[in-house]
């Protein structure tokens, strides 16, 4: 049964200051954990970044967002062409499930579930305390997965950073109204 998170694909505040978003995408879970996992794929819809599968290993995550789509849509005014995190694997269960630190927030866990030949992938980034950078993660997040899902199937993905900018005026809507 799909569960309406699923059905309109975009993220709830699952607990103060915690979004959760899935996406339901074709398996098998080793191909999305690929995704996650493979710098060279991982490029291709959020960051590049080479990560050794095990707890304690560092992630150098580079976003170069005005390659992920072509085209790439309008790049909002304070962005660059280039961002830079170093991350950590805080917890690691292949190819099931996948915890980095993530900057000043609590960090993001990746959870696969198969159902079928499809699977749910799950986004669960803590302690996002400032509503704007809320805002920009959640409609990041969303627009990131809009371009994932066009990639595992093999169909044309919206210009991010369109995409992003009008999903950022959603979130603000549903958020904070």
């Amino acid at each position: 049964m799909t569960t309406m998170l699923e059905q309109d694909h975009f993220g709830l505040l699952t607990e103060p200051a915690t979004l959760t978003i899935t996406r339901l995408l074709p398996g098998p879970a080793t191909r999305i954990w690929a995704y996650l996992t493979d710098s060279e794929l991982r490029r291709q819809w959020l960051a590049a970044g080479a990560m050794k599968q095990m707890a304690g290993a560092p992630v150098d995550l580079v976003w170069r967002n005005d390659e992920l789509t072509d085209p790439s849509g309008t790049r909002p005014e304070g962005f660059g062409d280039e961002h830079r995190m170093t991350c950590e694997v805080t917890a690691i269960d292949a190819p099931r499930r996948l915890s980095i630190s993530w900057g000043s927030t609590g960090g993001v866990t990746f959870t696969l579930d198969e159902r079928g030949d499809e699977v749910l992938l799950t986004i669960v980034h803590k302690r996002i305390e400032d509503p704007e950078v809320l805002l920009n993660v959640s409609a990041g997040w969303h627009a990131h997965l809009d371009v994932l899902e066009a990639r595992a199937r093999e169909t044309p993905a919206a210009p991010h950073w369109d995409n992003w900018t009008r999903l950022r005026e959603v979130y603000a809507e549903r958020l904070f109204g």
